[in-house]
């Protein structure tokens, strides 16, 4: 139907359930015939909307290529996107939950780097003295190419973390990370510590929109609140 708009919830997880209770709170109420293993949903008296349980990550990809009309996503993914996709979607509003840090972070016995300038110093250590750059696993390339970039450090190479961030560092696999985290229990747990200018960026889940779905969004009954 070409008046059907198209909302992307996340698919699993906290960000899963707050998303929900953020439509129990608009009188939203979910309808769906396959219980908690349906990807798909619909909403009570408005059958012009359709739910889509995706990946959270997928909810930017498909909100950028026009497929989805709304969703709900972090900031930290928007951002982490490329610039192309990011011009495409508008963040509508940002909520109250999903707020999580994307860090730098550094295994403890590093006594004597405290910031980002002091890692500079380390990553000249690593070219010169070790003939390496230094490794940094992340699976947020593009955001933490840009903070580092805005410090001045180039000595380092990326390192594409599947998973479990966090163990790269003692597993030989990098000597530092940057990840997203929402209180640093599991950094601390795993021996790590976020620089004291460490912060990348602040994020929290957002009602995010596709720009080319504006008008039809506007006129799909959704409660102003929700918006």
């Amino acid at each position: 139907m070409r008046d059907t708009v198209s909302i992307g919830l996340p698919s699993k997880g906290r960000l899963k359930e707050s998303a929900l209770n953020l439509l129990k709170k608009n009188n939203l109420e979910l309808i769906s015939k396959g219980g908690d293993r349906d990807y798909f949903a619909s909403l009570n008296n408005l059958p012009n909307i359709k739910v889509i349980y995706l990946h959270a990550r997928e909810i930017i990809e498909r909100l950028g290529d026009g497929t989805l009309d709304v969703g709900i996503s972090g900031l930290d993914l928007l951002n982490e996107s490329t610039v192309n996709l990011q011009k495409r979607v508008e963040v509508k509003k940002k909520l109250d939950f999903g707020k999580a840090n994307l860090v730098v972070a550094i295994p403890d016995d590093w006594i004597d780097v405290q910031t980002v300038a002091d890692l500079e110093e380390v990553s000249f250590y690593f070219r010169d003295k070790k003939n390496s750059r230094l490794r940094v696993a992340t699976k947020y390339p593009n955001l933490t190419n840009k903070f580092f970039a805005t410090k001045g450090v180039t000595q380092y190479r990326i390192i594409s973390s599947l998973g479990a961030t966090e163990t790269y560092p003692f597993t030989g696999s990098s000597e530092i990370i940057t990840d997203i985290t929402s209180t640093g229990s599991t950094l601390k747990a795993n021996n790590l510590r976020v620089l004291k200018d460490g912060t990348i960026l602040e994020s929290q889940a957002c009602v995010l929109i596709s720009k080319q779905s504006k008008k039809k969004a506007a006129k799909s009954g959704l409660p102003k609140s929700f918006f």
